[in-house]
């Protein structure tokens, strides 16, 4: 561990490896959405100046993942030695190695009609696949997990991902609540979009005019009426269900869009509802009023 004022914190690195087809590119991918700060194909004679960097940026960077294969075109040994030396510098380190079987490596070449990297005029994909084995071998039995990607989904890898390198064991769903008023258009980044404008409108009782969906008084008058609470109550219901298999499906982040006319009382009251629901729950919920000062203004 190293020490940032009164914070500590250890520099992790881990080293995603495997055969060519096997998924590394979409594994970084969901490490970066794990937190990790992604380097694809870097020589082994960087990796040390390169962690001297990250250690010298003051925790900007704790997590970072390298992708290295046969594309760099060196012995391995010199990973390894490369890999030795971060020892010296506090620095923790693990190797993920992803592989699946000869014949799935094959047809997805075929599918994608990428050019494997040890090909040659003349070699099949087959038999570039063969040396790659035996060139990764060495790396294989210093790994610290082993996926084979045979059979699995992005959503399947992506949670299989979380289960190791994330300390609950499970992806976080970051979730933004946003309330919107539909005459300055829906977001555009919206994942669902709920429409209150059937709610009876406060904009329309002078002393509740100028307040907001935030004040007491707005929220009272819109929770008098039953189509309210029956609302908030299928709602939280439809979320209860959506969001655990959202996670499970890998989705990274949602958008919930809540508008009423103004974006000022009816979609912001729902809104801080919906949102406090979230958060009880145990996902990262923030809550937006994107077009509360417009009416306000």
């Amino acid at each position: 561990k190293r020490s940032r004022g009164k914070i500590d914190y250890t520099m992790e690195f881990l080293i995603v490896t495997g055969l060519s087809g096997a998924g590394k590119t979409q594994a970084a991918h969901f490490l970066e959405d794990l937190g990790y700060y992604c380097v694809d194909n870097m020589p082994s004679a960087l990796l040390q100046p390169f962690a001297e960097f990250c250690i010298a940026s003051q925790g900007r960077f704790t997590k970072v993942a390298l992708v290295t294969d046969v594309r760099a075109h060196e012995s391995f040994e010199q990973l390894f030695r490369a890999l030795d030396s971060l020892r010296a510098l506090d620095c923790t380190f693990r190797i993920l190695f992803l592989e699946a079987p000869e014949s799935t490596l094959v047809r997805r070449y075929k599918e994608t009609r990428r050019r494997h990297p040890l090909a040659e005029p003349g070699k099949t994909v087959q038999a570039a696949l063969r040396e790659e084995i035996a060139l990764m071998q060495p790396v294989r039995e210093r790994a610290d997990y082993i996926i084979n990607t045979q059979n699995l989904t992005l959503a399947q890898l992506h949670k299989k991902l979380c289960r190791l390198f994330t300390e609950t064991g499970e992806a976080k769903l970051p979730i933004n609540v946003v309330a919107f008023g539909y005459k300055y258009g829906i977001p555009i980044d919206a994942d669902l979009v709920l429409d209150v404008r059937f709610l009876p409108n406060p904009y329309y009782i002078p002393e509740l005019k100028a307040l907001t969906g935030l004040d007491e008084p707005v929220r009272n008058f819109i929770f008098q009426y039953q189509q309210t609470k029956d609302f908030l109550e299928k709602t939280e219901d439809l979320l209860a269900f959506l969001l655990p298999n959202y996670v499970d499906e890998g989705k990274t982040d949602l958008v919930i869009a809540v508008g009423c006319t103004g974006g000022q009382h009816r979609s912001s009251c729902i809104a801080k509802e919906l949102c406090d629901f979230i958060s009880k729950r145990g996902y990262v919920a923030n809550l937006t009023h994107r077009d509360m000062s417009r009416n306000r203004g």
